[in-house]
């Protein structure tokens, strides 16, 4: 749960790195909250409904956040979101690059791995510049 409240803490930062653990988390919470949103939707009507869509309203950014954010930890840009808009080949090719590996040192920043939390690293980035 901590991964997830950390991406969502970071909902507008789209500088920097996120570890797998982040993303996936994120993602994992995400669905998790979908599901029940739209099991309610299906017991209780219209109100369920309405929150299954500010379930997803709520995560529109911060979702992109820490993809772009993933991007960069596997050495992408975050200009590789928009080949999502290619069907069936898009995921794949997002879905590889969510599942690499940190690239040790790029330009987007230090290896989040190798910081404690993100505090550490805004020291970091900030000694950077």
């Amino acid at each position: 749960m901590e991964w997830y409240l950390q991406a969502m803490r970071s909902w507008n930062n789209f500088e920097g790195r996120a570890r797998r653990t982040e993303y996936w988390m994120y993602v994992l919470f995400y669905c998790l909250m979908c599901f029940v949103s739209a099991i309610l939707s299906t017991i209780i009507g219209s109100l369920g409904s309405i929150m299954f869509g500010i379930v997803i309203v709520i995560h529109i950014i911060p979702g992109l956040a820490v993809a772009v954010r993933r991007l960069h930890d596997s050495g992408n840009s975050g200009w590789w979101l928009l080949i999502s808009l290619v069907p069936l080949v898009g995921t794949i090719v997002l879905l590889v690059f969510y599942c690499q590996d940190s690239v040790p040192g790029n330009k987007w920043g230090p290896n989040p791995k190798n910081v404690s939390s993100y505090g550490d690293l805004e020291g970091v980035l900030d000694d950077m510049t």
